[in-house]
């Protein structure tokens, strides 16, 4: 902004200076103008297709429509196909650009507005493809329809321009309420700006007045020293957005790729440790059932005899009793991995542990399309937990949602999760809720059980490590269908403190 004002400086002072008339110059610019929008358009509609943002799709078709004027805009200014312009009279150029210069402020402070609202239409979230493609046919008979009114009703609007030059009066009653909506737009993206392409945004409000004042009151007339660093400005302010989606585009398209090269090496890492736990586990405690097995085929030879061996048999029964215990250190031993201690565990909000494990999947989320809504209640009591073990079952959780989602087609894939506190107890519930396959009558009782997946690739641990986290910490995991589409998992966590 700063240097676009020092610009300004330099140049106002020489801003009705007539220079050498150049008809080239304007299908330059408007070839600019169209090529630059068009771009922008796309960037800002496929960010809209990924994040299904309202706003995303408005701004992108203020662009659009801009790109879309600068072509009857170009077609009947005087001087550049014909004396006259291929389209309209002598004034059809003023008011064409006059009305896409009126439109784009408008459209930008109807996009932050629009972000400002709480909810989302339908029609963005469940089909953004659709939308785009309305917005796109909306913005292209808007333009048509205001080209057309221009060219048709000319005669009877206010003359701009006599001979090039400006009528003052007329050109200041159409600038000044366009600078003020400009002026509006910045106002409202300075108290709402939130994000970068807002600060760019202002940067580029601020051009816009730049450029109306050089190129209007301050001019004087087409071809001076002002219309041609006016127009450098309008460009300028095109080309600072542009620059900026371009510029976040490759910087995410690069974290992207890192991110997802880091989680599928910490999936296959995290798959390996599981496989060789399953495996360890079967290892160890298949030698002390084999054992087992091979008492009681003993116990059941000396029962078949007239006069079993007393001693062979008390033996046998010592042998089983031995090797039940050692079962049972086994198992012990894997619920002390997962917690069966409390010395870490602290004072946590439920909500923060979520927030956290749905910020780690939003690359994911985003990749296969699926819409995260989430419902938290504000005053949850605080639970005590270990918040490593948490985030990894609520990570598992959610993550299975979202691959359950991957191959359905033919409805949203929405993922909800929400946070209560349970009425009339000191429980906590966190639902995680998927539109996916769901899981059939048949396996909905052994989800839980060790080894059983419903995954070509599970390990069929990783529910059943949740449920033991959650036991731990003297909760339950449970599971239920999801209405009409899906499974609900809920984990219900007893509310206290470490005080």
């Amino acid at each position: 902004m700063a240097c676009l004002a020092a610009a300004f400086c330099l140049t106002v002072r020489y801003a009705h200076l007539q220079l050498r008339v150049v008809p080239a110059f304007v299908p330059i610019y408007a070839s600019l103008i169209v090529v630059n929008g068009l771009i922008t358009t796309a960037l800002l509609l496929a960010q809209f297709w990924v994040v299904r943002r309202t706003w995303l799709l408005v701004l992108g078709s203020g662009y659009l429509f801009t790109a879309l004027m600068a072509v009857p805009g170009v077609l009947a200014f005087p001087g550049v196909f014909s004396p006259t312009g291929l389209l309209g009279g002598m004034q059809s150029a003023a008011w064409i650009g006059a009305s896409y210069q009126f439109g784009s402020p408008v459209i930008l402070i109807v996009a932050v507005l629009v972000r400002d609202l709480p909810g989302t239409p339908g029609l963005v979230q469940r089909t953004p493809g659709l939308a785009i493609a309305l917005s796109i046919a909306l913005v292209a008979a808007t333009a048509c329809g205001l080209t057309w009114a221009i060219l048709t009703y000319e005669e009877v609007l206010p003359r701009l321009f006599v001979n090039g030059v400006q009528q003052s009066r007329n050109i200041v009653l159409v600038v000044v309420p366009i600078m003020a909506l400009e002026a509006a737009a910045f106002v409202l993206l300075w108290r709402r700006g939130r994000s970068v392409l807002d600060l760019w945004l202002m940067v580029m409000c601020v051009a816009w007045l730049l450029e109306r004042s050089l190129s209007g009151p301050l001019a004087g007339a087409r071809y001076s020293f002002g219309w041609y660093a006016g127009h450098v400005f309008q460009m300028a302010a095109i080309f600072v957005i542009l620059l900026l989606l371009l510029s976040e585009t490759t910087t995410l398209y690069a974290n992207m790729a890192r991110a997802s090269m880091q989680r599928r090496g910490a999936r296959q890492t995290r798959q390996i440790a599981m496989d060789a736990m399953a495996a360890s586990i079967g290892h160890e405690i298949r030698q002390p059932l084999t054992a087992l097995r091979a008492n009681a085929n003993a116990g059941l030879r000396q029962a078949g005899k007239a006069e079993p061996d007393m001693t062979e048999v008390r033996a046998i029964f010592s042998d089983i009793d031995a090797e039940g215990r050692r079962i049972g250190e086994i198992i012990d031993g894997v619920r002390i991995m997962f917690g069966e201690s409390t010395h870490d565990r602290r004072s946590l909000n439920l909500n923060t542990v979520v927030r956290d494990v749905l910020s780690m999947v939003q690359l994911e989320a985003l990749l296969h399309h699926v819409v995260v809504k989430t419902s938290l209640e504000n005053d949850l009591p605080p639970c005590l937990a270990d918040s490593g073990q948490l985030h990894q079952v609520f990570l598992n959780l959610i993550t299975n949602a979202i691959e359950a989602m991957a191959g359905v087609a033919g409805r949203p894939h929405v993922l909800t999760v929400t946070s209560r506190s349970l009425a009339g107890s000191s429980e906590i519930a966190v639902t995680v809720e998927d539109t996916g396959a769901g899981i059939a009558d048949k396996d909905g009782c052994r989800i839980f059980e060790p080894f059983f997946s419903t995954k070509a690739a599970g390990s069929g641990v990783g529910l059943t490590i949740c449920q033991v986290i959650i036991k731990a910490h003297g909760g339950r995991l449970e599971a239920r269908a999801n209405q009409p589409h899906g499974t609900v998992f809920c984990v219900i966590l007893p509310a206290g403190s470490d005080e």
